[in-house]
């Protein structure tokens, strides 16, 4: 084992013993309750990983009880990696990062699966934390279900503090639009094999 190797078996015994839970903390429901973005990572059936990002509205991520977890998806590029990832290997590593007040960080890793929007609507509906309307104008195409395996801090030490700023829209944006940002290029400046 590395730890063993390295010498840190007994800082990391506890770390497990101390920082590490079975199920999220009250106070872990409440900072999952504040954040608006979330890291995923996955990986499909070959164990090929895949690392994405969510966002939405303070909340997004619905905490249902101390084990279980649940976000929407909505429609995007149509590739559904992490989706596809999901049905092939159901194991999810989601981590929340605040860059701004408390500059903290949550790790969670559990089993993922995933409901049509009506389904999860259905099966929760006695639920009130699950919002109504998660992103105005926007309809969940799925929702992505977590059961919780894991969960522990990402301490503070290099957690940049970011000031929340309002994106620039129109000509403040000055970049290519999102579909051609990294595939157009001048040609004198791509690079090539040498």
């Amino acid at each position: 084992m590395l730890q063993d190797h390295l010498g840190t078996s007994e800082r990391a015994d506890a770390f497990y013993d101390r920082q590490v839970h079975p199920g999220l903390t009250t106070v872990m429901r409440d900072f999952i309750s504040r954040q608006s973005m979330v890291f995923l990572a996955t990986a499909d059936a070959r164990g090929h990983c895949d690392s994405s990002f969510r966002a939405g509205p303070p909340g997004f991520v619905t905490v249902l009880d101390a084990h279980t977890l649940a976000y929407p998806e909505y429609r995007g590029n149509g590739v559904m990696a992490s989706a596809g990832n999901m049905v092939e290997n159901p194991h999810i590593g989601l981590l929340f990062m605040d860059f701004a007040q408390d500059h903290i960080g949550l790790h969670i890793n559990g089993s993922a699966r995933l409901l049509g929007d009506q389904e999860f609507r259905a099966a929760n509906q006695a639920n009130p934390l699950i919002p109504v309307d998660t992103a105005p104008g926007r309809q969940p195409e799925l929702w992505v279900h977590i059961t919780v395996v894991e969960a522990y801090i990402h301490c503070s030490k290099h957690i940049p503090h970011l000031e929340p700023a309002r994106r620039p829209q129109g000509a403040a944006l000055k970049r290519p639009k999102d579909a051609d940002y990294f595939t157009t290029a001048p040609a004198d400046s791509l690079l090539t094999d040498r």
